[in-house]
């Protein structure tokens, strides 16, 4: 039977569809950057260059080397917090936990819209057979712990620190991303694992059978609520390197203002922004300095410039580094983990793994 040529090709539509969905993201990644660097050049508008020069020459360089150390091992606990939320379902090496973090790392700093995570999980799922349903889910429920403690913190910052009575929105509008993040979670973790029948389906309701069953057996574990107190020395260890880059620059600010720093750059971490974070890194260092502690205005947009270099350039450092040891490029990991989140969990390995 003839059909008639104005009918819709299914294979041109679909194609038409991702065309402008690549160009809607490219539109968005560029008004991102543009957006970043009006904030970098804002926040260092006050810096001189020799002023610049000078804070390098008089930095106090063993306060700069614990700052890094401990930046560094702060991705060290993140991966004892990955090893006991995965334990009830997979052992995970913890070399390869701090491995896949790195790797994460460094790909969420160069990549846009911050597709580290994908890849980290994309990593165990070939090393360890996890399901990468299961992985991403575990990602999640680290978030919900992120999120549960710093809108602890927040808290705690509102009453005892000098900070904007604004925030006091933020960490409302933060309690119930948390709460309601906690319940649909919770209704997951701690459901009944399903019969075994059900994993014996075929397709994608095998897939949701195993990632209900994995989930379960995560939230039936005592494991979870291990993760869940571990996740308090990584958030504060977080405030060491603040604190140690504050003694260096010869800011006497102390832990407090170090703590409330370390809340703000982690929320405004949510926020869409250029690779590592530069431009929105200054400036909102820069004025929480300014109009929290009095700070001269070139001293904070200066200090915000030195304070990036040391909690962003040596962890890209040691992300470039895993991802060596890998063997992979970091275009192949995102069209794998692209391609993994697409199929459920049935493509093949990247050669290079």
């Amino acid at each position: 039977m003839y059909v008639s040529g104005n009918v819709a090709d299914p294979t041109v539509s679909y194609d038409l569809r991702e065309s402008q969905s690549q160009s809607t993201r490219w539109v968005i990644l560029v008004l991102i950057n543009l957006a970043s660097l009006a904030c970098l050049v804002w926040a260092l508008r006050d810096v001189s260059l020799g002023d610049f020069k000078d804070d390098l020459a008089t930095l106090n360089y063993a306060w700069v080397a614990l700052a890094v150390v401990i930046e560094l091992s702060v991705y060290l606990t993140q991966a004892v917090r990955w090893r006991l939320v995965l334990r009830p379902v997979v052992s995970l090496n913890f070399w390869q936990a701090v491995r896949a973090i790195f790797v994460g790392l460094f790909a969420s700093e160069v990549l846009p819209f911050r597709g580290g995570e994908a890849v980290r999980c994309f990593l165990v799922t070939r090393w360890t057979k996890l399901p990468f349903s299961v992985s991403v889910a575990s990602v999640l429920i680290e978030r919900v712990f992120d999120g549960w403690w710093l809108w602890v913190g927040l808290w705690l910052s509102l009453r005892y620190v000098e900070l904007p009575k604004k925030l006091g929105y933020v960490n409302d509008g933060l309690g119930l991303s948390v709460l309601a993040g906690a319940v649909i979670l919770g209704l997951a973790l701690f459901r009944p694992r399903p019969p075994r029948s059900a994993l014996r389906r075929r397709g994608w309701r095998h897939h949701l059978a195993v990632l209900m069953d994995d989930l379960a057996l995560i939230g039936h574990s005592r494991y979870l609520y291990f993760a869940l107190l571990q996740s308090v020395p990584y958030l504060l260890l977080q405030v060491i390197p603040l604190w140690a880059a504050f003694e260096a620059y010869g800011f006497d600010l102390g832990v407090g203002a170090a703590f409330a720093l370390m809340l703000i750059l982690r929320l405004s971490s949510i926020v869409p922004q250029a690779p590592a974070n530069l431009g929105l890194f200054q400036i909102l260092t820069k004025e929480f300095l300014v109009h929290a502690y009095d700070v001269d205005p070139s001293d904070a947009g200066r200090f915000s410039l030195i304070l990036w270099c040391v909690v962003k350039v040596m962890p890209l450092i040691a992300g470039f580094i895993a991802l060596g040891i890998t063997g992979a490029k970091i275009s192949e990991l995102r069209k794998g983990a692209a391609a993994e989140g697409h199929s459920g969990g049935a493509v093949e390995p990247v050669s290079s793994l």
